[in-house]
């Protein structure tokens, strides 16, 4: 079996893909399928994608990237099956997936993990919101064979267009996340780790860090990890460039992760990979009851669930005052993703999804 997989970003680069599906393509290789990846975006322009300025390369890239998707249509005879992540490409309506799904007999896997089906634009490109399509994740699902969905609430979405819905949760290499014990800590590290798109949901939580701070004093550090710092505070939060390289290390500074959430829609489709990355490595989650953060955390037994700023004091004071409390939290967060959210947990449901779209009768 061949499949094609169609991205937005560069392999190895973006979190969605990584976490998604490409930490299963040597799974997959074992298991006789032949895999190529296409992205929209090359490495160049994904560099400077989601920063101010550079018009001109944006342009250039995003240019590039339609003509690859064009030039494609020559190609899918060559491929079983059609694997598309989020888009095939970041501007306008779906016309590329109605033509692969019409040459391709459908047999088109689409996965999806965020509400991609509301408006939402960087900062970076703000101006250039008006380009993107959020209606056209409808009419995708309906191209598609088969809908793989990061929660039930994104498979609910689906469903409303194509019965073929299975949830497949974003995971985590178990083997990849493990414990890293660092040595010689002073205080206590309350963390968070995620990008510049969503730093905003960090920035919710800074009174209560301005709460604790006062609170302990020098008992309580925090620190950030993206790929650019917060400016709107005047709270001390250490700052790491995050790096792939490096990432488990510097998330092993953590004593305590964070996970705040607006209670809006597009939060709600949100996969909780950072929870999911603070349990794998055994550091006690904190997180929002929003969307699938409340079926992954049972509150006080594999992690915590604050719903307001007075069970955020409470139940990061509570971590922050106990030592074997942390540890037993942090063991059953490791123990929960082991069951339910590691690659060695889902890796079969791909397979089968693949072999049931790759018999779909062809079309009459």
């Amino acid at each position: 079996m061949k499949i094609l997989f169609l991205t937005p970003y560069p392999e190895k680069e973006a979190p969605s893909q990584r976490f998604r599906f490409e930490q299963y393509l040597d799974f997959f290789e074992q298991n006789g399928i032949t895999c190529k990846i296409e992205s929209f975006l090359n490495k160049k322009t994904w560099s400077v994608f989601y920063s101010p300025g550079n018009k001109f390369m944006k342009t250039w890239g995003v240019c590039m990237g339609i003509t690859k998707r064009f030039l494609l249509l020559f190609k899918l005879h060559q491929y079983d099956l059609i694997f598309i992540h989020r888009e095939t490409c970041f501007i306008g309506p779906a016309i590329f997936e109605k033509w692969y799904a019409h040459l391709s007999d459908k047999k088109i896997i689409y996965d999806f993990d965020d509400s991609i089906w509301l408006h939402d634009v960087s900062d970076a490109n703000e101006k250039l919101g008006w380009l993107k399509s959020p209606s056209k994740t409808a009419h995708i699902i309906k191209y598609s064979g088969h809908v793989i969905a990061g929660n039930n609430y994104l498979a609910s979405y689906a469903k409303k267009f194509n019965d073929n819905v299975s949830v497949i949760p974003t995971t985590i290499d178990t083997s990849y996340h493990h414990p890293f014990v660092h040595e010689n800590k002073k205080g206590i590290t309350i963390g968070w780790t995620g990008s510049e798109t969503t730093v905003r949901h960090f920035e919710l939580i800074i009174p209560i860090l301005k709460r604790l701070k006062e609170k302990y004093d020098q008992k309580v550090n925090f620190l950030l990890i993206s790929n650019k710092p917060s400016k709107t505070s005047d709270l001390e939060i250490e700052f790491i460039k995050w790096s792939k390289e490096t990432e488990i290390e510097n998330l092993s500074k953590i004593d305590i992760g964070i996970m705040p959430l607006p209670d809006d829609m597009w939060a709600k489709g949100k996969c909780g990979f950072k929870g999911l990355q603070y349990m794998a490595l055994e550091i006690p989650a904190v997180m929002s009851p929003v969307g699938v953060n409340a079926e992954i955390i049972e509150d006080g037994v594999n992690g915590f669930i604050a719903l307001d700023d007075v069970q955020w004091i409470e139940k990061l004071s509570k971590l922050i005052e106990s030592e074997e409390l942390r540890k037993e939290i942090g063991r059953k967060g490791r123990e929960t993703v082991i069951e339910k959210y590691s690659v060695e947990s889902q890796k079969e449901r791909y397979l089968e999804v693949f072999n049931k779209v790759f018999n779909l009768p062809k079309k009459l």
